[in-house]
């Protein structure tokens, strides 16, 4: 495995932002986005490390206030932290790339794609959340992520709403942070509406869908397919999984984005 950590920077002054970014392999580009409040480190090594040795150039942009991530933390909506994905994958020389969002990483997935389409030649919705989600479960992030409450309180809420039966969530009581968090829950407020970005502008989809997500249930699953026509939309589910995915089922999810982003239309690069 051939892993380094590159560093992408851009603006001025109070405006600065510099993104980590772990990158590895060789090939066409395939980046992936955390989900809310948590790191790109752990959470996808074993997926990241199956794409490489599938021939792919993996790149994992770290949120802000994550790692060596840093930029502005307040009042930053959807379209900043899309530029920090279209600024990456420009100056890495990745376009166009294939863009996994997993959870809220989804809505800057599909930000990006909205904002900067040119360099976006795909986009994996990764355990996407429906329009409508019951509000224990919507709760449900706040709560693991919050270090404040009993261990039993946050291990009972990943349970509820990340993790499958029989999966082992103590590991997700680690990995959190909250300055990243508040800025990307309130990231898609006031004139950035769902309408804004939910469309991901034309690109191609693939929907992984866990089994035993309750943020998305089974009578929602055709939900986006319905909406943009299966012509535009994949969809694959994964079996034995929940809103975590990728610690759960790192090789299937591996294999899923693998197959459909080789079966995308060539791009002629430059």
């Amino acid at each position: 495995m051939s892993r380094e950590t590159l560093f992408v920077a851009y603006g001025e002054g109070d405006e600065a932002v510099r993104i980590e970014v772990i990158a590895q392999g060789r090939g066409p580009a395939i980046v992936i986005l955390p989900s809310l409040g948590r790191d790109g480190y752990d959470d996808y090594d074993e997926t990241a490390a199956h794409l490489e040795a599938d021939g792919w150039r993996v790149l994992r942009p770290q949120p802000r206030g994550v790692g060596g991530s840093t930029g502005p933390m307040r009042d930053v909506l959807l379209p900043a932290l899309a530029r920090d994905i279209a600024e990456v994958v420009e100056r890495l020389d990745a376009a166009p790339a294939v863009l996994v969002g997993h959870a809220y990483g989804n809505y800057v997935a599909r930000m990006t794609a909205v904002a900067h389409p040119g360099v976006v030649r795909g986009v994996v919705l990764a355990a996407a959340a429906a329009r409508d989600v019951p509000a224990a479960v919507r709760a449900a992030p706040g709560i693991a992520g919050d270090a404040t409450r009993p261990d039993a309180e946050r291990l009972a809420a990943l349970q509820l709403a990340f993790f499958a039966p029989g999966h082992d969530a103590t590991a997700w009581l680690h990995g959190w942070y909250p300055a990243t968090q508040m800025l990307q829950a309130a990231s898609s407020r006031g004139a950035v509406t769902a309408d804004v970005w939910w469309h991901a502008g034309d690109a191609p989809l693939l929907e992984l869908i866990p089994t035993d997500d309750p943020f998305k249930p089974a009578d929602q699953w055709t939900q986006l397919r319905d909406e943009f026509g299966a012509a535009r939309v994949v969809t694959r589910v994964v079996d034995a999984a929940s809103h975590a995915l990728f610690p759960e089922q790192p090789a299937a999810v591996a294999k899923a984005i693998g197959d459909w982003a080789r079966a995308l239309p060539a791009v002629a690069r430059g």
